[in-house]
């Protein structure tokens, strides 16, 4: 059931079916109650249990097969964290080359708009 913690109750419930993934109480394969199920469990509406699946998709926990529902994901197909790491430092890379050719666009621009202003107030 979800409490009034002041934390969302999204957080709650994927915290709670974090813990059962973690702890081997939903193995890998095994697939998640329904969303009605799980609504019903937690007393929580569809769109808050959605929202805690969502989390749990966007983590790698479990994966979504259309007509079929959630099922807890074997580790052995998740990517290994060494190549989440790796991604992450290109990333992490592509975001400051791209901060860096920002920068000089805007001196540019400011340079620019320095001199347009200065001729027309001749």
């Amino acid at each position: 059931m979800v409490k009034k913690t002041g934390r969302p109750g999204y957080l709650q419930i994927a915290d709670d079916l974090r813990a059962q993934i973690r702890g081997g109480s939903l193995g890998p394969g095994t697939p998640l109650p329904s969303t009605a199920q799980l609504a019903e469990q937690y007393d929580a509406s569809l769109s808050v249990v959605k929202m805690a699946v969502g989390i749990l998709r966007n983590e790698g926990l479990v994966i979504g097969q259309q007509g079929k529902g959630v099922f807890v994901r074997d580790f052995d197909d998740a990517p290994a964290a060494g190549d989440l790491a790796g991604e992450v430092a290109e990333l992490r890379s592509a975001v400051q080359d791209l901060s860096a050719r920002l920068t000089k666009v805007e001196e540019q621009l400011a340079t620019s708009t320095t001199r347009r202003s200065g001729r027309s107030s001749r």
